[in-house]
């Protein structure tokens, strides 16, 4: 089954959620209309309650880049969606093309956990393999990386995606609402909504690897 006829069956089995994007079904003549969560209500009005309307999935790179005050959202599983738009789409593969600009590869690893197949890339292994200026990211301490966990990830710093990683097979990250955040923002049960997946550290934690990494060196140099 394509990924397009499997996001209309999740769809069809009660699903209408992805990261920020609400999933609405059989709106007004289309088949399929997304929107910011925040704005469900206003989407579902006659003539989209007055939110700007896109038809099509080309809009979608552009609505996502950016969010409401201008600020570049250097990675899409940030949690600063903007608001006042409405997508109208004619099908399921319209609809795949959308998700997949707004939440690029997001909709294939949650398939590909639901299937078995999801690898997951340590953080030892994603810094071991780092070069140049980022080589030093991989001396962080274990303590600094887990402390990091709770200063750059999670919805707290704006961003929705489940971590699956660990910091090595044998070392799990330590509990907060970073680690135990289920990739679903707002209220609903996991049963509504597809979970945005962090399958591997992003370049930013990574850089802000290297940054502690440095931090804790001069931190010893000090110390003498």
């Amino acid at each position: 089954m394509s990924t397009a006829l499997k996001l209309r069956e999740l769809i069809r089995s009660g699903t209408h959620r992805m990261g920020e994007l609400e999933i609405l079904s059989d709106t007004y003549g289309y088949p399929y209309v997304l929107c910011h969560m925040a704005d469900a209500e206003l989407a579902a009005e006659p003539a989209f309650g007055g939110l700007d309307l896109h038809e099509g999935p080309a809009d979608a790179r552009d609505l996502s880049t950016y969010s409401e005050d201008g600020i570049y959202r250097f990675t899409k599983g940030q949690t600063n969606l903007k608001r006042g738009w409405v997508m109208a789409l004619g099908n399921e593969d319209d609809l795949r093309l959308a998700i997949d600009q707004f939440y690029p590869a997001c909709l294939g690893l949650f398939l590909a956990q639901q299937d078995g197949v999801l690898e997951i890339e340590n953080l030892r292994d994603k810094l071991n393999r780092q070069t140049g200026m980022y080589r030093f990211a991989r001396s962080i301490s274990d303590a600094g990386a887990q402390k990091l966990v709770t200063e750059v990830c999670g919805p707290a710093h704006n961003c929705a995606k489940k971590i699956l990683w660990q910091l090595d097979p044998a070392t799990p990250l330590e509990d907060s609402p970073a680690s135990r955040f289920n990739g679903i923002p707002g209220d609903l049960p996991d049963s509504e909504a597809i979970p945005l997946l962090c399958r591997e550290a992003c370049n930013h934690f990574v850089a802000e690897c290297r940054k502690a990494a440095k931090a804790e060196f001069d931190a010893k140099a000090a110390a003498g």
